[in-house]
């Protein structure tokens, strides 16, 4: 017997009839039609499911879907800031050439997000300590880790840029 749950799915409230002892992961990918965040290992270990759960990232593998209800999700749909358009990590992403195969990069992505949103200015350690949850066979990290110190740049600048147009 399915549960209803409701929530909050990258800014949309939403209502879902989900299985009681089904994942928050299937529950975005086959009731909410949500298919960016990926199924990979299913027992935590590899990231590429990883969503944003009330400002915190989590592997959605791990959440039952009935846990979710009441929360705000942000999944690597939601990422995005508008259609048309892309979130600097993504670009960076894509400059650095940090996607080789893409599997494992909505799972990145979104931490990448949340980790930029709870310090804007990581470390290299830092980032390397936020995305060690996650697991990717092509791409050696190296161009991941520049993408997100990347991100961190450009979004400094721009807030230092947005900042000088207010004071004038």
């Amino acid at each position: 017997m399915r549960k209803i749950i409701e929530l909050v799915i990258n800014g949309e409230p939403r209502e879902l009839a989900v299985e009681p002892h089904g994942t928050l992961l299937d529950a975005l990918r086959n009731d909410a039609c949500l298919t960016g965040t990926k199924k990979g290992c299913d027992v935590g270990e590899c990231g590429s499911c990883t969503v944003i759960i009330d400002g915190q990232p989590m592997n959605s593998c791990l959440v039952l879907a009935p846990e979710a209800h009441g929360c705000h999700i942000t999944t690597i749909e939601g990422v995005q800031p508008a259609p048309d358009t892309v979130h600097p990590i993504q670009e960076q992403f894509m400059q650095c050439g940090a996607a080789q195969c893409g599997f494992c990069t909505p799972g990145f992505v979104v931490m990448a997000k949340a980790l930029l949103d709870e310090n804007p200015r990581p470390t290299r350690d830092e980032i390397r300590f936020a995305i060690a949850g996650n697991i990717c066979r092509c791409t050696g990290y190296t161009k991941i880790i520049e993408a997100i110190e990347r991100t961190a740049e450009a979004m400094e600048f721009a807030g230092c840029k947005a900042r000088a147009s207010e004071e004038a």
